[in-house]
């Protein structure tokens, strides 16, 4: 994952600064759509000193920090809401590649911390309505105590390697003629290696040794991050579960099937594997 870390250039604030700074980063949120400028054909985040300029009311918002000394929010809106002329809302996955990745990032954090904002106005476990603490993001219920904050769901994703090949599948949920790595979330009690090994068992039946850590990716789709990992193949004949994976199998760098896009961990794994074996076909 060779890409320079977005606190370069972001830095993660939960207060906002008292500096007077003109024009603020808006990344707005209707039904999981982002509101983005999109005039002449150019995407980019609202910048604007508020979004009443747009005669626009938020139901909420959150500061989310700095970015090159410019303050971003994230906000709520109305599901029904609409999109002033030359703006649309759009899915964010869409955005990928559109706009700057540093703020492709900053929206996929933006978009967690409205969902869970949105979702945790009661405390889960009495029904009370929670308070904001201080500091972090996190909401207290001054009736039990409990504390809530933004819910992150670590999920493994590997390369099975064995000799000059990779082992890819297609799940149920892609389209028709991809092909990816096998991942999935991890469960309660294990560690992530053993969630490597456990998942690449349940779902297409092989044991595998050697495994190694890659690199790792936020993916708000929708609260997921993505720990990748390499492992050798060691034992078993490919036995899909046909639940989640449907087929797979093993793939030389020169008869791959269409991969994920690189905005993906699955992608930029694969186009490594590919760079890694160029020498060998």
């Amino acid at each position: 994952m060779n890409r320079e870390s977005i606190y370069k250039r972001y830095k993660p604030l939960f207060t906002p600064q008292k500096e007077i700074v003109d024009k603020i980063y808006w990344f707005a949120f209707s039904s999981n759509k982002m509101l983005i400028n999109t005039d002449s054909g150019k995407y980019s985040i609202p910048h604007l000193n508020s979004l009443q300029e747009l005669k626009i009311e938020p139901v909420r918002t959150q500061y989310l920090g700095l970015l090159e000394g410019r303050p971003c929010y994230s906000a709520e809106l109305q599901p029904n809401a609409t999109a002033p002329e030359g703006m649309d809302f759009l899915e964010l996955r869409s955005l990928y590649g559109l706009i700057d990745e540093d703020l492709f990032l900053l929206a996929g954090k933006a978009i967690q911390i409205v969902s869970w904002d949105q979702t945790h106005q009661f405390c889960g476990r009495c029904g009370s309505p929670t308070q904001e603490l201080t500091g972090e993001y996190a909401k207290k219920c001054p009736e039990c105590g409990f504390t809530s904050y933004p819910r992150i769901c670590p999920a493994v994703i590997t390369a099975i390697l064995k000799d000059d090949k990779i082992l890819l599948a297609h799940a149920r949920t892609y389209r028709r003629s991809m092909y990816s790595l096998i991942a999935g979330f991890i469960e309660p009690g294990e560690t992530l290696e053993e969630g490597v090994q456990r998942e690449i068992m349940e779902e297409v039946g092989l044991k595998v040794k050697n495994v190694k850590y890659f690199g790792s990716q936020p993916w708000p789709f929708p609260n997921s991050l993505m720990i990748g990992f390499t492992a050798e193949y060691e034992s078993g004949e490919i036995a899909v579960d046909d639940t989640e994976i449907l087929d797979a199998a093993w793939f030389t760098a020169d008869n791959l099937p269409e991969p994920p896009s690189e905005m993906s961990i699955a992608g930029k794994i694969i186009s490594w594997w590919i760079e890694t074996n160029r020498g060998l076909w």
